[in-house]
């Protein structure tokens, strides 16, 4: 006989429901504002997708987007398009130069969502209640004095957050602009920089400080810095290069392709020769070789007379094309933009002319990428050689930090690597007073993953200086949906490819934006195939009376009438059957969380009003253990 493992639903089983929020390293509660688009409630998306996270605009553009990854739409056909729905939302209602919402006005609007409850979660209410006592908002900034070194988006999250926790953050950026890696580590074809500066500008509104061309090490010590600061944050990222230690990899015509995106982002001369070879597999490695054949036109266009010049964009990777660690529609548009794929293959010599410039690659075969424990162990066939004919190649098989400017300070210590440990929880090195962030910390995560640790680590810093630990209060209700309905054939629709340029139109040029967007009317398409998995059914079984219709109606059948003495669930089950019935006789009605589309049928099918279909909303502020909210 069947049994089932079942568990009997508490707060944080109903949290889990909503896979989108759960998956989102800042909580944000994606399925709000994709319904919320649905409904036609432009500005509540855009305020519900902005409360938790700063750089909202920006993610709504290049996030890696876990959310999609968890969509409980896939187990039907395909993920939401969240993050072009997010896109949607904050182009419409995000900072920008055509007259946007002030600083002040946008965090008003923000508090009065998270008060009506239209937004479910916003954890900077209270800090934004506070924040707007003084009638200049940069004069907020008049507490202790925090540094941060970088202004990648960690840092801009870090001093988006202890601003509003009522600090004086300074920024320090060794670029000529703000962002870090985002003003020029990502190509301006995905990223518009002048959405970049618009977010930059509402943190600076905020009084954050940030101090371009300066070079920690080089034009101010980390040790000064620590003399006038009460923290500091280091949260520089991975802004160089990692090369092989191949034969040839000095050779002339070898190149950082991270320098490269660089040199692009800031108009600086470059010099690209012949065939260009990109070694790597992944996002950044497609930035690489898509600007290299975008910068091609570029430079044909300003001379007719250029005689030599960039032919071929070749891409060679480890792994196969089923494995590519590269987005799918990084892939795609590589293709139709003419790079060249080549898989399988491991450099082992960049061959050079009698000159020292580069003449080629020899590759060997690449049998496997990982062992049978999925640790990185490529096992290559030596008798197999391949050559490509380049005079450029491009490394893009991951990146380093630079972190000379630490290395008079006895008190931080460093790994064999080189790297900075920390404490994952809190972020603390071991020098009471310096902090991480980003990439610096854990390693090379996505974008969104950078934000949080941003914001994670600016609550250390409060409990750090104001000797007072921050916890976060939640609060889960449920709402009841009496008029709860769907859209017509919502579980029909397909996903909404997202509207592009052509590879001609974009080929181009490095400013031409691959990704057009989406429309209204398409955006809301998009958003009625959310499953809205925050709404649940509930069952009262003092009116149930076990007849099965639910069971029977449900398209999924993700509903089963089985008798008790089938079922697992350990104490918690036992427990709730002796305080509703007093023994472990009878039957129950037992779901399929990961198969329910939120449709209602059950609940229109129940004779006697058993099932509700209700909404969990989450509210969550920070507040000073044991004292008032902060």
């Amino acid at each position: 006989m069947e049994r089932f493992s079942v568990e009997v639903p508490d707060g944080g089983y109903w949290r889990r429901q909503i896979n989108c929020q759960a998956a989102c390293p800042v909580h944000t509660d994606a399925r709000g504002y994709v319904r919320a688009i649905a409904d036609g409630r432009m500005e509540d998306a855009y305020m519900i997708a902005r409360g938790p996270n700063p750089l909202a605009s920006i993610c709504g553009r290049v996030c890696g987007a876990p959310c999609e990854a968890a969509c409980r739409r896939k187990e039907v056909d395909q993920a939401v398009s969240i993050r072009a729905l997010k896109r949607f939302a904050t182009d419409r209602y995000a900072a920008d130069s055509n007259g946007s919402p002030s600083p002040r006005t946008l965090i008003e609007r923000l508090i009065d969502h998270a008060r009506s409850g239209r937004s479910a979660r916003n954890e900077e209410l209270s800090a934004f209640q506070r924040f707007l006592s003084a009638e200049d908002l940069s004069q907020n900034t008049t507490g202790e004095k925090i540094a941060i070194i970088g202004s990648g988006p960690a840092g801009l999250a870090a001093a988006h957050d202890l601003a509003l926790l009522g600090f004086r953050p300074t920024v320090f950026e060794m670029e000529r602009v703000p962002a870090g890696m985002l003003a020029v580590g990502i190509p301006e074809y995905r990223l518009p920089r002048d959405l970049i500066a618009a977010e930059v500008e509402f943190i600076k509104a905020l009084g954050v400080e940030f101090r371009c061309n300066t070079k920690v090490g080089e034009d101010i010590s980390m040790a000064e810095i620590r003399k006038e600061h009460l923290a500091t944050i280091i949260a520089v990222g991975l802004k160089r290069s990692r090369a092989l230690p191949i034969p040839g990899a000095e050779g002339d015509g070898v190149l950082g392709g991270v320098e490269l995106l660089r040199d692009v982002a800031l108009g600086n001369e470059i010099d690209l020769r012949g065939d260009v070879v990109v070694i790597g597999g992944g996002n950044v490695a497609y930035d690489i070789a898509r600007t290299v054949v975008r910068q091609t036109s570029v430079d044909i266009s300003r001379t007719a007379l250029r005689v030599s010049g960039v032919h071929n964009v070749h891409l060679v990777s480890l792994e196969q094309l089923a494995e590519l660690p590269a987005d799918d529609a990084e892939i795609i548009e590589g293709d139709e933009e003419g790079v060249i794929r080549h898989h399988g293959l491991g450099p082992v010599e960049i061959l050079l002319n009698d000159a020292g410039g580069v003449r080629g690659v020899a590759f060997q075969r690449c049998l496997r990428v990982f062992d049978e424990n999925g640790r990185f162990a490529p096992l290559f066939d030596e008798t197999d050689i391949t050559v490509i004919d380049a005079e450029t190649v491009l490394w893009g098989i991951g990146q380093q930090p630079d972190l000379t400017f630490v290395d008079e300070q006895d008190d931080v210590d460093r790994d064999q690597r080189g790297l900075i440990p920390c404490d994952e929880d809190t972020l603390r090195t071991s020098a009471a007073d310096v902090f991480l962030a980003g990439d610096i910390a854990y390693g090379p995560r996505l974008l969104i993953d950078a934000v949080a640790s941003g914001k994670k680590v600016a609550r250390t810093v409060y409990e750090f200086i104001r000797g007072e630990r921050l916890i976060e209060q939640e609060q889960l209700v449920h709402i009841d949906l009496p008029d709860y309905e769907r859209e017509v054939d919502y579980e029909k629709l397909h996903r909404n490819s997202i509207p592009s340029l052509s590879a001609e139109q974009r080929k181009g040029s490095q400013l031409a934006i691959v990704e057009v967007g989406y429309d209204e009317s398409t955006a809301i398409c998009e958003g009625s195939r959310c499953l809205d998995c925050g709404v649940n059914t509930i069952f009262d079984s003092d009116k149930c009376i076990l007849c099965g219709g639910c069971a029977d109606v449900c398209p999924e059948v993700c509903l089963q009438l089985v008798s008790l003495d089938r079922l697992d669930g350990g104490a918690s089950l036992s427990t709730a059957i002796d305080e509703r019935l007093g023994a472990a006789t009878g039957s129950a009605i037992i779901k399929d969380e990961t198969r329910c589309i939120r449709c209602a049928l059950c609940a229109e099918r129940c004779p006697v009003n058993a099932i509700s279909m209700e909404r969990v909303s989450i509210s969550s502020c920070w507040s000073v253990a044991g004292g008032e909210t902060a």
